[in-house]
């Protein structure tokens, strides 16, 4: 009976965490489709308008450690709480943004929101980490994966198709236009993401409220079992586990490469190729679906099948496989081959994150600050591509792409083992 009553505690558990999931992929891959919307509302080029993911992703290098320390003040759900709420004063900003077409209000409200997902992300990985056996973390990582992307699945779609609508040659349009008449154009398109930011922010509130109110219990992320804490007698410091920080290097590579799989693909289908933005909308969409396959195939496949190790090394090679044909095919199977990547990256962040935190025990905390602060990859990584493409070519520019899975490789086959200095 105590039996039953504690698998049902921990479903209950994973299915609020998988809810705030769901919350981290709606915000964050609404980025796919802010970069070409602001590209055009506010008149920038391509290097420009990846700053949108650098304002974003940067939050997360400034506030991991600070987002430790709230956590040991306040525990995971009052945490989770005010992480929401950070948030939401996020998604307030971007109406005064709107109204003056001010980008670098924008990028402030993104950065705010990405604040409270740094919070957000702080406990929520390691929490899941924890809440069953260290062999198949990846496979409820994979769960998590799969509520993130449902969410980003939806996110460029909905906020496509406000901001988008009846737009297939909407830069031409605006461009033909000049004066009084082109700034008015400017002024309308940048209102049209008033109304949904306005509705994020009540989702954001009333989920903090249900958040703070829930039967989500705490758990010790530090806990030590007795063979963990003899192997750690002789450990006084994070930086005697050189695991976590190969991890991060991994950690921040993937995110650089997940983002730039996700939020250029709208771009490079309309500038590279001549595809309509009121089409090329959905394509994000479609590489988050592939994350989803990916997802499911982890879900099923660790441990029973595959380790999360062996997960991790294909996953590396896939990413460097549709890497190669994004690169060098013509039309549509380049954009295909952006989209596959999703496959290829699904597993990447399920896998590194118990390969990096094995054996921490009461450094988890800090060891999952640091794999939180690589989530700055998607704040550095994507504006080389955009300065890439600018001064290079569009479809060139994913040459980025190649040393990064590489060096997942490298952790994968080599770099997780290395638990000692």
């Amino acid at each position: 009976m105590e039996k039953t009553s504690t698998t049902s505690g921990t479903n209950r558990s994973i299915f609020i965490i998988g809810a705030l999931f769901f919350i981290f992929g709606f915000v964050t891959w609404l980025n796919s489709v802010l970069i070409p919307y602001l590209k055009i509302a506010c008149e920038l080029n391509n290097f420009q308008s990846y700053f949108v993911v650098t304002a974003f992703y940067i939050s997360y290098l400034v506030m991991a450690l600070p987002s430790a320390w709230v956590l040991q003040k306040t525990g995971y759900k009052k945490g989770m709480s005010l992480g929401l709420l950070v948030m939401a004063v996020g998604a307030v900003i971007f109406i005064p943004a709107a109204y003056s077409r001010t980008y670098e209000l924008f990028l402030l409200g993104l950065f705010v929101q990405g604040t409270g997902l740094a919070l957000l992300q702080t406990a929520a990985n390691p929490y899941v980490v924890v809440l069953g056996p260290l062999k198949s973390a990846a496979k409820r990582i994979s769960i998590m994966g799969i509520c993130n992307k449902v969410a980003g699945v939806l996110a460029p779609i909905v906020l496509g198709a406000i901001l988008f609508s009846s737009s297939s040659n909407l830069t031409e349009t605006i461009e033909a236009l000049t004066g009084a008449e082109k700034a008015a154009a400017l002024d309308a398109l940048a209102e049209r993401v008033i109304n949904p930011y306005l509705v994020m922010m009540g989702v954001l509130i009333l989920l903090a409220v249900l958040v703070y109110y829930s039967s989500l219990p705490e758990v010790d992320a530090d806990a030590e079992d007795e063979e963990v804490a003899k192997s750690n007698l002789t450990k006084n410091s994070i930086f005697q586990f050189p695991q976590v920080f190969l991890g991060t290097l991994a950690l921040f590579l993937y995110v650089g490469v997940e983002v730039i799989a996700a939020d250029t693909i709208i771009n490079y289908a309309n500038e590279a190729h001549g595809i309509p933005l009121d089409e090329a909308k959905f394509f994000a969409s479609f590489t988050l679906g592939a994350m989803i396959v990916g997802y499911v195939i982890g879900i099923f496949a660790i441990p029973k099948y595959i380790s999360q190790e062996n997960a991790l090394k294909i996953s590396a090679i896939l990413g460097i496989v549709f890497g190669v044909v994004a690169i060098f095919s013509p039309g549509i199977i380049s954009v295909t081959g952006i989209a596959l990547l999703g496959i290829a990256n699904a597993l990447v962040w399920p896998a590194i994150w118990p390969m990096a935190l094995a054996g921490l025990g009461r450094f988890t905390k800090v060891g999952s600050s640091f794999l939180i602060m690589a989530i700055a990859g998607g704040a550095v990584i994507p504006p080389i591509y955009g300065l890439l493409a600018d001064s290079w070519d569009p479809q060139q520019a994913y040459w980025i792409l190649i040393p990064c899975y590489l060096y997942i490789l490298f952790f994968a086959t080599k770099g997780y083992k290395i638990k000692s200095l």
